[in-house]
């Protein structure tokens, strides 16, 4: 069927229309409808703190968009994300600008790529998923894939960082990279010159693939080419607005004189505004979506399993690939089942046995403990019978004591009262006598006998 097809496509004839149709107004219809629909355009802005990122993007987008200041005190690199909606005539722009705090302030820079290439994933990512929804929203969703990286490079005048080399390196087939010298008014323009051929040396000989702008198209090949003979751009930035002549012009005043930022004797600002805005904003866009995020996609496909082609050079129906990954996984899942059963059965048993060996060390506690306790039982009984013993004869010793104590004592209390009685006896008859013979005008009593 697919060469039938193929057939009738080649077979494909010409034939003259015999009056106007209207089909010619399709790409007026294409622009209406993308201006109604506005346009978005993301901008990653890669460099050291201070090299002018967030003064360069004020100047390209002629206004001031708000932000806070970076300091060199980061721990680590953060991304940080700004969307703001900008009007000019009757076409609108939401624009992203992407920036990249703290990156190169580290002592230990080799990891600084890490969250810039993170984050980009990221947005490719989101994007990727809503792709694979089944209900897609596409033409409401915020497509937020970085279409352009600025990198800043420090005007140093020698050469390129290395870390400067490794993040380019790392990025430059996930994003399209325009290399831009920041501050380029603090070197002569032969250092300047100097410095642009180093750069491009170095990018060459480390396999940098940095953003070429196009020369397919024949109404912007000519300028294009130029431009990429300029690459990289030396520019400048400043907000502040200058007197010079009859013109009020962004400049930077310096003791020795004026730069103006749009005067390309002075800096390359234009070439950058022309190429990036002007000319090839919708390449860029085109190349993220083509290029890099196509290759994003395939890559993470690959992973799930999906292909193009069987090992037999077949093309592969995406049910075919569903059903032979949903066995894949359903056969992957039932052996980790398998296992965990496994596992669990082995635990469960080692379990068993540890509480078996714990029950048995119990028992044999509990048998020690037991006859320990029996043992002490019976010493202390032996030791309470010893002592009843003890005090039993204690008591018997003490009863046969007290019961002599007591016979002693009735009998010298008898042998008293006897001695008493006697006393008294005593006592009686010699007052009867005493009575008789001494009594006067008496005769003394004889006692009778009886």
């Amino acid at each position: 069927m697919r060469k039938e097809r193929k057939a009738e496509g080649e077979g494909c004839r010409t034939v003259p229309l015999a009056g106007h149709v209207g089909f010619d107004s399709l790409p007026d219809q294409l622009v209406n409808k993308s201006v109604s629909q506005g346009f978005c355009f993301n901008i990653l802005c890669v460099g050291e703190t201070g090299l002018g990122k967030s003064t360069l993007m004020d100047t390209l987008f002629n206004t001031k968009f708000e932000g806070e200041p970076a300091t060199h005190t980061q721990p680590g690199v953060q991304l940080r994300s700004n969307t703001y909606d900008l009007q000019e005539s009757n076409v609108g722009l939401k624009l992203t600008i992407v920036s990249t705090v703290g990156f190169g302030d580290q002592i230990n820079k080799e990891d600084s790529y890490k969250p810039i290439m993170e984050f980009i994933d990221a947005q490719f990512e989101a994007y990727l998923q809503e792709e694979l929804k089944i209900r897609r929203v596409l033409h409401t969703y915020h497509d937020s894939r970085i279409h352009a990286c600025l990198y800043f490079i420090a005007p140093t005048g020698h050469s390129l960082k290395s870390l400067d080399l490794v993040t380019m390196k790392k990025l430059d087939s996930k994003v399209n990279i325009i290399p831009i010298i920041a501050k380029s008014d603090a070197i002569s323009k032969s250092e300047l010159t100097k410095f642009k051929i180093k750069i491009t040396s170095e990018l060459v000989s480390n396999g940098v693939q940095i953003y070429q702008f196009p020369t397919d198209d024949e109404s912007v090949a000519e300028i294009n080419g130029t431009m990429n003979a300029h690459l990289p751009f030396a520019v400048i930035g400043s907000t502040e607005e200058l007197k010079i002549g009859n013109k009020m012009m962004k400049a930077r005043q310096y003791p020795w004189g004026t730069v103006q930022v749009e005067n390309e004797a002075h800096c390359d600002f234009v070439k950058l505004r022309e190429m990036l805005i002007r000319i090839n904003m919708e390449d860029l866009r085109e190349q993220t979506h083509s290029r890099h995020y196509e290759l994003y996609r395939r890559c993470k496909l690959e992973e799930m399993g999906f292909k193009d082609t069987d090992p037999d050079s077949k093309p592969f129906s995406l049910q075919e690939t569903y059903e032979a990954k949903r066995n894949e996984f359903l056969g992957e899942l039932q052996k980790k089942e398998e296992e965990m059963r496994q596992m669990f059965v082995q635990r469960v048993k080692e379990k068993e046995a540890e509480l078996k060996e714990a029950e048995k060390e119990l028992h044999e506690k509990f048998d020690r403990l037991k006859k320990l306790h029996q043992d002490e039982k019976k010493k202390l009984e032996d030791k309470k019978k010893s002592l009843d013993d003890e005090v039993n004869a204690f008591k018997q010793r003490k009863t046969a004591a007290e019961l002599l104590q007591s016979q002693g004592s009735q009998a010298g209390g008898s042998q008293t009262l006897k001695r008493d009685k006697e006393k008294k006896k005593t006592r009686a008859e010699k007052s009867i006598s005493d009575e008789t013979y001494t009594t006067p005008g008496k005769h003394p009593m004889v006692p009778c006998a009886l």
